[in-house]
């Protein structure tokens, strides 16, 4: 009997002179990585919360950013600029008591999420502005006078 060892094109080890076909490990090891996680694998579980969705937009004279976070303050928000870094952070702290004849009970619930961008060069970040309205965090990040679109003019020819 021979005991030599075929290696299909997928990678995987068998023996011709195995009579059950047994998933070989590479197929094994590609189903665990390619199956689709539960919803609490792709969330920030970290933290308590889901990170926020963003939308950036590039205009003639600044990038708009927009987070949505509904339900928040504008106190829970701290955004910073640092080395061509804007951080988007919240912190979301909730107290709960009831009081009863019998006992007292007291829940605590802390929430956090930090989101970190790298600028373009272009980035004049003396004049950043942030709003919140509507749960829509809005970061106006205007660019700087060299990099802004100049309008078409005519050249005249002498």
């Amino acid at each position: 009997m021979s005991n030599l060892i075929n290696v299909p094109k997928n990678g995987g080890l068998t023996s011709t002179n195995s009579p059950i076909n047994f998933p070989s490990w590479s197929r094994v090891i590609d189903d665990m990585f390619n199956v689709d996680l539960p919803t609490v694998f792709t969330s920030n579980f970290n933290t308590g919360i889901t990170l926020p969705k963003v939308n950036i937009k590039e205009t003639a004279d600044s990038f708009l950013v927009s987070m949505a976070a509904p339900g928040l303050k504008k106190s829970n928000f701290q955004v910073e600029i640092d080395n061509h870094s804007l951080t988007i952070s919240a912190q979301i702290k909730e107290e709960e008591e009831t009081n009863n004849e019998q006992y007292t009970r007291r829940e605590f619930g802390y929430s956090s999420f930090k989101r970190t961008f790298t600028l373009p060069e272009t980035v004049n970040d003396n004049n950043i502005d942030a709003k919140y309205t509507d749960g829509i965090l809005h970061i106006t990040l205007p660019k700087k006078e060299e990099a802004k679109q100049k309008p078409a003019r005519t050249i005249t020819i002498s």
